[in-house]
């Protein structure tokens, strides 16, 4: 007969219930674990929600046979996210994990994060726990930590600056129109045969059309008469004196100078004469191929008294008969500019004619009129206009671009831009609006790149920079991509960053009366702790844009007033 070993048996069950009964009062203690959330209301930040959650074990409750994992869990209406689990161990589990001693209890730690969602707005942050000892197990429960999420950073706009181009629009245009008439050796008459060369036509045809064009001005006319630096000086003085008189004489004719008050004559009329002229002697030396140029050219600057020069120069024979057959007749002369000032269309003749008649403009005018219309449609037809008559030209595609983004056709602004990109590629201007575009698009990476190449294009890069740091997570960057700029973002950035004075002053000097820039003002008072703004600046915000109802009901910038009855009344 067999002998059973009975106390072997008893020793068995004991241990199975003493396991048993071990859970069971752990589930029954497990209300006295403490939990502290860091922070204590969850916050998205960079499109993330971090945490971490830190567990206060009592003593004489972590059995020392078992083994316990706890799990953070965010529950929201319609999902959850389940975060990493840890396991902790008692005193008599062999295994490797972090030991929470019978006696004294001991601290767990559960970090973790999530990607955002907006359903993820209203939810509560559990620890859920299970508990085993061998091969049994006992869900101990599940415990709210911590209440829904603070969205404040997802407030931002993203509203990124495009940037035009300027126009080179000058009403007033200078015109001009030269010609030289030559005389022969120790003469001063204006032969007929000058009257007939190309220059002198041009001139007179220049003045006959200025004369007759309402919009054109004579604002000065320039005779300089001179004589070839060959003969007595004496001679030559007066030679270009006379030269001037004649060249004066037929001007007169060809502008009218007879019709002219004297004051007006005075006024236009500049004449001088020189007595020889070394500086074009020197000019026409330097640019001809002809023999012992060079020696020409140390006689000059050697000597200083035209006598010397001329003597020394003579004594070159064979190069003094180049000189007087190739040099000296085009210095015999009296160069005349007439300078003419045009003045363009109106304002109102510019708009009329790009909105109805866009081919009478140049590009100059076309790209001024984009910039006198007062409505986005006729900016972007102006432009159009100006792209198609000037596909060449790169300011008309970005500006066109421009004026698309701010009729919120994104795809169209994106052909613009890539178009003006075409004609010039690289440009910062062009760069920083293809950053728009992939930003406006989601495309966050390449809208960093093309605006880290855009640097040179302006304060509107940094704008744009500072919505990226704010969308990343980094306040303290935007707040200084925002030091020139005064908006809604910049006080967005400010409270982030935990400058709430600096926010409230930012938001207050905000010139635009938006309902968002109110909403924003009460979530900063909210944060300082100032009732009264709160409720002030809430009840505007929801005045101008009732919508604002549903997220200020659930925003946990509000937490503290949830109960107040003027908030209520507010938000009903």
């Amino acid at each position: 007969m067999k002998r059973i070993n009975y106390f072997a048996s008893f020793l068995f069950v004991a241990i199975i219930l003493s396991s048993c009964g071990g859970l069971d009062k752990m589930k029954e203690e497990a209300s006295n674990l403490k939990y502290n959330v860091t922070p204590k209301i969850l916050e998205v930040h960079g499109g993330m929600v971090k945490y971490t959650i830190n567990g206060d074990i009592p003593a004489e409750w972590f059995n020392k046979s078992a083994i316990c994992e706890f799990t953070p869990i965010y529950k929201y209406d319609g999902g959850e996210v389940v975060g990493e689990p840890k396991t902790y161990q008692g005193e008599k589990v062999e295994a490797n994990n972090k030991v929470i001693a019978f006696e004294t209890g001991g601290a767990i730690e559960l970090p973790g994060e999530f990607k955002y969602e907006e359903a993820m707005r209203k939810g509560e942050l559990q620890v859920k726990v299970v508990a085993s000892v061998k091969d049994k197990s006992l869900e101990l429960g599940s415990l709210k930590v911590a209440d829904g999420i603070i969205t404040t950073p997802l407030l931002v706009q993203v509203d990124p600056q495009s940037i035009t181009f300027p126009d080179n629009f000058q009403r007033i245009n200078a015109e001009s129109k030269n010609a030289d008439i030559h005389y022969v050796i120790q003469r001063s008459d204006v032969r007929k045969t000058e009257l007939t060369a190309q220059d002198v036509v041009e001139l007179e045809k220049f003045v006959k059309e200025s004369l007759e064009t309402a919009n054109k001005k004579f604002k000065g006319i320039e005779i300089s008469s001179y004589a070839s630096p060959d003969g007595p000086e004496a001679l030559n003085d007066k030679l270009s004196a006379e030269r001037k008189k004649s060249a004066d004489q037929y001007l007169a004719k060809v502008v009218g100078k007879t019709k002219m008050s004297k004051e007006d004559a005075t006024a236009i009329y500049q004449m001088k004469s020189t007595a020889e002229d070394w500086d074009g002697f020197k000019k026409l030396v330097e640019a001809s191929t002809i023999q012992d140029k060079d020696i020409i050219l140390r006689v000059l600057s050697m000597y200083s008294d035209p006598i010397v020069r001329e003597k020394e120069i003579k004594n070159i024979s064979a190069t003094y008969k180049v000189l007087a057959d190739e040099i000296l007749p085009q210095l015999r002369r009296s160069e005349i500019v007439i300078n003419v000032e045009k003045t363009g269309f109106s304002d109102e003749q510019i708009l009329d004619f790009a909105i109805n008649k866009p081919d009478t403009l140049n590009v100059e005018e076309l790209l001024y009129a984009g910039k006198l219309a007062q409505t986005n449609e006729e900016k972007a037809k102006i432009y159009t206009a100006a792209a198609v008559k000037y596909p060449g030209c790169f300011r008309a595609w970005n500006n066109l671009g421009y004026v698309n983004i701010m009729l919120n056709n994104v795809a169209e602004a994106k052909a613009n831009f890539e178009k003006a990109n075409e004609i010039k590629s690289g440009d910062p201007i062009i760069t920083n609006n293809l950053g728009v575009i992939a930003l406006l698009n989601g495309d966050k990476e390449n809208a960093q790149k093309f605006f880290l190449e855009a640097t040179d294009a302006g304060k509107a890069v940094n704008y744009n920079l500072g919505i990226l740091k704010i969308m990343d997570g980094d306040y303290e960057a935007a707040v200084n991509y925002f030091q020139d700029s005064k908006s809604f973002n910049t006080a967005l950035a400010m409270l982030l960053a935990g400058k709430n004075d600096s926010a409230m002053k930012t938001i207050d000097a905000v010139e635009e009366d938006c309902a968002m820039n109110y909403y924003l003002k009460a979530v900063i008072a909210a944060r300082i702790g100032n009732e009264g703004v709160v409720l002030e600046s809430l009840k505007t915000a929801i005045a101008k844009d009732k919508d604002l109802i549903k997220m200020a009901k659930t925003d946990l910038e509000f937490r503290s007033y949830f109960e107040n009855e003027l908030f209520k009344a507010i938000i009903e």
